[in-house]
């Protein structure tokens, strides 16, 4: 049986990865999303992560698919003490920003599509500067009061804004945020290490890496002179052109040797490893890219390993 992961101080046991719910009535129809989570639940999995926004960039949809159809699997099955389910507010077509009025607004509408009473772990998806820290703590801070949201946290925020944030909450006696959901991985590690890192470390928080897999390029399956049919196609080919993006491929196929591991997994298992990471989120658009994910539960990287990867991505 895999072993929970505490979320920062709070409440929150969460397995050790997170699947994205980005994919969910955009690359995965209704049918096949269920399909994949059934699987993640089946192997253990409790950790559902989605936005309100999800998938509105996607042509003909209105934003709000995502947490619909999550709403709609855990009516049929009956389960939604057993997930922990974590959505986001500010970039849905209708409900944007971070004003009280729209944070409010959002959660309830959330709240509808998820046919629940509850989200467990509330996000601010992008900050908006020019809303002051206290107006969106305070925000936040009723709906914990009111029992519509369990946990808050914030993704894509800077550390001036985090520690703002914390010492807003920690001076008033308010919610606090419990984690944060960072850009990060093998390839992209400026974002979050360093300041940002620190603050987090600092105040006991959780990391809950978004990417985590660089839009495909670290499952392995880009390669100099190879054509991948996927949406994210272009992203994670860039990789492929920088020095870097090549190291750590040619890393990953050492340490994954070594274990008969899928690359993505020694991907995952090495931002898992990581100070502060609590679980890395990734998305599966059918069920045979699950066990690759879900195997970032059992898979333990020595140090020597992880001192492998970590210098081929420096």
């Amino acid at each position: 049986m895999t072993s929970l992961r505490k979320l920062g101080r709070s409440d929150l046991e969460v397995f050790p990865l997170s699947l994205g719910g980005n994919v969910f009535g955009w690359t995965a129809d209704e049918a096949t999303s269920f399909a994949v989570l059934d699987a993640y639940a089946a192997a253990g999995g409790n950790f559902i992560d989605t936005a309100d926004s999800y998938s509105a960039f996607a042509p003909g949809n209105q934003g709000g698919e995502s947490e619909t159809i999550i709403g709609k699997w855990v009516e049929a099955r009956g389960n939604r003490s057993d997930v922990v389910i974590a959505t986001k507010v500010s970039q849905h077509p209708e409900f944007q920003g971070l004003s009280a009025a729209n944070i409010k607004a959002a959660a309830d509408a959330s709240l509808r599509r998820l046919g629940t009473d509850h989200i467990d772990l509330y996000y601010t998806h992008w900050d908006k500067v020019e809303v002051p820290v206290e107006e969106i703590i305070g925000a936040l801070d009723e709906l914990v009061k009111a029992g519509k949201v369990r946990q808050i946290a914030a993704s894509n925020i800077s550390p001036e804004r985090l520690t703002a944030s914390l010492d807003f909450s920690d001076r008033e006696g308010l919610a606090r945020y419990v984690a944060v959901q960072p850009h990060y991985n093998l390839v992209s590690r400026d974002t979050y290490e360093g300041e940002l890192l620190d603050v987090v470390e600092r105040n006991g928080l959780s990391a809950l890496p978004y990417f985590a897999l660089a839009s495909g390029f670290l499952t392995g399956k880009y390669r100099p002179g190879t054509t991948v049919d996927s949406p994210r196609a272009g992203r994670a080919a860039q990789y492929l052109e920088s020095e870097r993006g090549r190291k750590v491929l040619t890393a990953l196929d050492e340490v994954a040797r070594a274990h008969d591991a899928p690359v993505a997994t020694v991907a995952l298992a090495w931002l898992a490893a990581r100070p502060t990471v609590a679980a890395p989120i990734a998305s599966a658009r059918t069920v045979d890219q699950l066990p690759a994910l879900l195997a970032v539960a059992e898979l333990e990287l020595t140090d020597t390993e992880i001192a492998k990867l970590t210098d081929a991505s420096a």
